[in-house]
């Protein structure tokens, strides 16, 4: 697990939309795997800036999302297919056939989870992965509890999580944020060859320390990354505050990273 720890957000989202620019220049036929919510975004208008510049091609991507709410059809707004097509999938050009979000609209969303699964594997699995991290530490919708080998599956969200994603995507309205979702599991997203995972602010905090610093538990779903040969965490320094070892993983990544 490598910790690049930014002064700023806006810096660690254009480290890490240089690292995925990088990657897919070098395997034009790239598969990532993609994030929702406010946290990425700025990642995203990186890597559309790289696009537009002619720097790089999107073309023979493929991508597959980490989650979706059951019962919302992707030409809702609120749904993470929605927000993918107007927040990357419109910037860039990238064949929207080659985009694949799980459908929340599915009849039988197990059978739904299944096929997303065997989809991935015939695509050769993820390369890179791209992660935010919640405020409990988890990923996707991995909530606390959620066992660190569990596959796509049809997961229940907890108060906090709706709490927090209404006032991302529903105007505050908690009553109307679905309680279901269909989402990658744990030992789904760590079968990813790279991971990306950025996060900012103070309030992501106790997250990221735990994420980086503590025990390896299905209660900070996120610390699963301990375990992974290739994640990359991108931190600014409000999140990064309660980390101990600051100094020694600046020290690190800089040397990783040539600087």
């Amino acid at each position: 697990m490598e910790i690049v720890i930014c002064k700023t957000k806006e810096e660690a989202s254009k480290l890490a939309a240089q690292m995925i620019t990088d990657a897919v220049k070098k395997n034009p036929k790239l598969v990532l795997g993609l994030a929702t919510g406010s946290t990425p975004v700025l990642m995203y208008n990186e890597m559309a800036k790289a696009v537009k510049a002619k720097k790089v091609s999107y073309k023979q991507v493929k991508s597959w999302n980490l989650d979706e709410y059951v019962g919302l059809p992707g030409t809702h707004d609120q749904s993470y297919r929605y927000f993918m097509n107007k927040n990357l999938f419109e910037k860039i050009d990238i064949k929207i056939s080659n985009t694949h979000v799980l459908d929340g609209m599915a009849k039988d969303p197990e059978a739904e989870c299944k096929k997303y699964e065997e989809q991935i594997k015939k695509a050769g699995g993820i390369d890179i992965q791209v992660l935010g991290i919640g405020s409990d530490g988890h990923i996707a919708f991995n909530e606390p509890g959620t066992s660190l080998a569990s596959r796509t599956s049809v997961v229940y969200l907890t108060p906090s999580t709706i709490k927090d994603n209404a006032r991302l995507f529903f105007k505050g309205k908690e009553k109307e944020v679905p309680t279901r979702a269909l989402s990658m599991g744990v030992g789904t997203i760590c079968e990813a060859k790279k991971i990306i995972l950025l996060a900012f602010g103070e309030n992501k905090q106790n997250a990221v320390q735990q994420m980086v610093e503590g025990g390896v538990s299905q209660f900070c779903t996120a610390s699963a990354l301990q375990l992974h040969n290739d994640a990359w965490i991108f931190c600014d320094e409000a999140s990064a505050k309660k980390l101990k070892l600051k100094k020694y993983y600046a020290w690190r990544s800089a040397t990783k990273m040539g600087k």
